[in-house]
């Protein structure tokens, strides 16, 4: 099972094309995602593509998305260093940009599994919980 989209809603006027333009070059140079401007619904929406078969959707609606908690979308990668690699990514472009929002965690140890993460938000409504489950030896 894969996902195939996700919906975000933004306040109308929000999805300038300087704001999509921010949005494409941070989550592709941090995630490798690809951004381009779709019509939806009669409105110029987003699609951020992590490959061709996903997608998340940006749209304006004057009912928009809120989330003031730690509501995220998890992305689980395959190694430490990979999760490592992308916080250090988030953290040179927060370096120069302060609108990125990064969440350190220490290693979540069970008997298990490990989980090596970190949450970053940057322009989008959502955090993304980025990663790595390390199977423990039993």
């Amino acid at each position: 099972m894969r996902f195939n989209h996700m919906e975000l809603t933004f306040e109308p006027g929000t999805l300038t094309q300087e704001v999509r333009e921010e949005i494409d070059a941070f989550y592709g140079d941090v995630f490798g995602w690809s951004g381009k401007d779709v019509p939806i619904l009669g409105q110029q929406g987003h699609l951020l593509q992590p490959d061709p078969d996903q997608f998340i959707l940006l749209t304006e609606y004057r009912h928009f998305m809120a989330s003031p908690g730690f509501d995220h979308l998890g992305l689980l990668y395959d190694t430490r260093a990979e999760v490592d690699e992308l916080l250090a990514k988030c953290k040179a472009w927060q370096a120069k940009d302060p609108r990125v929002q990064l969440k350190e965690y220490e290693d979540l140890v069970q008997p298990t599994v490990t989980v090596h993460a970190f949450y970053v938000r940057y322009l989008l409504p959502i955090w993304f919980d980025v990663q790595v489950l390390e199977r423990n030896a039993a």
